[in-house]
């Protein structure tokens, strides 16, 4: 029953997308789209530059779509904000083996795994996982698409015409990119920028099947990444921002400008 907010900024043809929290204790990423989409908007007010990108017209050129939290009920699970009463607490519980330590927890409240729901080789991620049913992680569902928050990020991204999508995870500092060789030729070279511009690994995909950017790029044959940010255990701690922000800040210029 929770909503699962887009925000529009900027009034350029050209159309990116960034999303947050696919991974319900990959949180941190949620709150780096909402300090860039701060910094983006005061920058365009104020019409000066961040760093060498001229945010005036990046404005003109692009409209960015972030959508900051895919996953808000696994989050408030991870985050110990879910009514303990209620059934949904109840089964999750069940599905962590009686445990109310949620940190490992990257599902949604079903137990489904919304980034092994996309149908790009969801067949393939399937057989891969062998995971029989919910679980805290790595879940694939009952059939692509079969939760209402992939559903939802599918629709979304139907109605618009991305040039790019970047999906913001942790941890890892690398960034996957490509999706059995359907990505465009321009994707390494852009992948060569974000590294540039961040010191992360990109790493190109082979392997991967039913994630956001890997359906992403079957589907529309554009550029498609995923972005992981940071170093360490999930969820990141919150004192991990400003180093993860210095490093990634570059990632999300980058991409409206490429």
């Amino acid at each position: 029953g929770l909503s699962i907010p887009a925000i529009k900024i900027g009034q350029g043809s050209r159309e990116v997308h960034y999303n947050g929290s696919f991974h319900a204790n990959e949180w941190i990423t949620t709150v780096l789209l909402m300090k860039f989409l701060e910094l983006y908007a005061k920058s365009y007010q104020r019409r000066t530059n961040i760093g060498t990108f001229n945010v005036p017209r990046l404005y003109r050129e692009t409209t960015l779509w972030i959508v900051p939290m895919v996953n808000p009920d696994g989050v408030q699970l991870v985050q110990g904000k879910v009514n303990s009463q209620s059934d949904y607490y109840r089964r999750a519980v069940e599905i962590n083996r009686g445990s109310r330590d949620f940190r490992g927890w990257k599902a949604n409240i079903n137990g489904v795994d919304l980034n092994d729901q996309f149908p790009a080789g969801w067949e393939t991620e399937v057989r891969r996982r062998s995971i029989p049913g919910p679980a805290p992680r790595d879940y694939p569902g009952t059939a692509p698409l079969s939760e209402s928050e992939s559903l939802a990020m599918a629709s979304f991204t139907r109605e618009h015409d991305f040039r790019l999508v970047s999906a913001f995870h942790t941890q890892g500092q690398e960034i996957y990119w490509g999706y059995r060789n359907l990505e465009p030729p321009e994707s390494g070279a852009i992948v060569e920028k974000f590294a540039d511009v961040s010191g992360y690994r990109p790493v190109k995909t082979l392997e991967s099947d039913a994630g956001y950017k890997d359906w992403f790029i079957q589907e529309f044959r554009r550029p498609g990444y995923t972005v992981e940010c940071g170093i360490g255990t999930n969820p990141l701690p919150i004192s991990q921002f400003w180093d993860i922000w210095a490093d990634v800040i570059g990632i999300f210029l980058m991409g409206l400008d490429v």
